[in-house]
């Protein structure tokens, strides 16, 4: 097999942008030029890496696969020259970590830090983005880790072989409001006739999660606000505008300064686990490192 490492960053390319012709920009090549280029790496390896068909582009499920393996050839490649011209001045890699937002805010500083104190002085970059984006970008090689709270119905979507997961904490959703001047909640989900609801976007696995409980407990609701934000919704209970299912770990000083109140006993917490995911193709030492040593039992902060 013959290949050329420029070709493994056309691929990168061409997978980031989804564009032959922004793909070609980036490379500073023509076009024409370019898709040879990309063409002439399928016959290399004897797969159609691309979906030519469809605008913008997409990747085959062969794609897919490959591209994680050329990202990471090119990145050890990088590392490897940066080296040898003695550019990293001892930076050591750095460990690129997707995480949902409300995780990226509350969760993760705490983790890091707490790995940091028992010694694992790892360099990381934090991306805070939907799961759904995140996933993808664990699926195609965009970043080492993924950090997000549990979904079965996303773990359907992945092989746990090519990308295994760790049980890091447990957590829950509570259901919280304002008060009024006398500390009393605004809003009682055993009271009201109809609870004015703070929502998630259609498709949210968190939002799932509360609407399976409210169909469960048969309670009329009117939503009068949607986000895919958790820390949206509490900005929007604490303005007073209805009730919020958001994750303990995002209301904390909230809750402690008396801001907002749990509106419901515990038949009204959601509990939600926290995963983090890694692809099994990526052999990145940083990465090979955190895992063996929260495998061995490293700690995580409570959530």
């Amino acid at each position: 097999m013959n290949l050329e490492s420029k070709w493994l960053e056309d691929f990168s390319a061409l997978a980031a942008t989804r564009s032959f012709s922004q793909a070609a920009e980036r490379r500073f090549v023509t076009q024409p030029a370019f898709s040879r280029r990309i063409r002439s790496l399928e016959a290399a390896l004897g797969l159609t890496l691309v979906n030519r068909s469809r605008t913008p582009i997409e990747l085959t499920a062969a794609g897919q696969l490959f591209l994680v393996t050329a990202r990471t050839v090119v990145d050890q490649l990088g590392e490897v020259l940066r080296h040898l011209h003695h550019l990293e001045s001892g930076q050591g890699e750095v460990m690129q970590i997707a995480a949902a937002h409300s995780l990226a805010l509350s969760f993760f500083p705490r983790w890091i830090a707490q790995l940091r104190n028992e010694g694992l002085n790892i360099a990381t970059r934090l991306v805070a983005t939907n799961v759904g984006d995140a996933v993808h970008a664990l699926r195609e090689g965009g970043c080492d880790l993924m950090l997000a709270f549990y979904d079965p119905d996303a773990a359907l979507q992945m092989d746990a072989e090519i990308f295994p997961s760790l049980h890091l904490g447990m957590t829950e959703m509570l259901p919280v409001c304002s008060t009024d001047e006398e500390g009393r909640p605004l809003f009682d989900l055993e009271g009201e006739q109809s609870v004015p609801l703070l929502a998630y976007s259609a498709g949210a696995f968190l939002g799932r999660s509360v609407n399976l409980l409210l169909r469960q407990r048969s309670v009329r609701f009117t939503t009068i606000y949607e986000t895919a934000m958790a820390d949206s919704l509490k900005g929007m209970a604490l303005q007073g505008l209805g009730i919020a299912w958001v994750p303990r770990l995002s209301v904390t000083a909230e809750l402690e300064r008396g801001e907002l109140v749990i509106c419901g006993g515990t038949q009204w917490h959601v509990p939600l686990e926290i995963r983090l995911y890694r692809c099994a193709l990526v052999r990145k030492a940083n990465v090979r490192l955190l895992w063996r040593k929260l495998e061995a039992g490293g700690n995580s902060p409570d959530a």
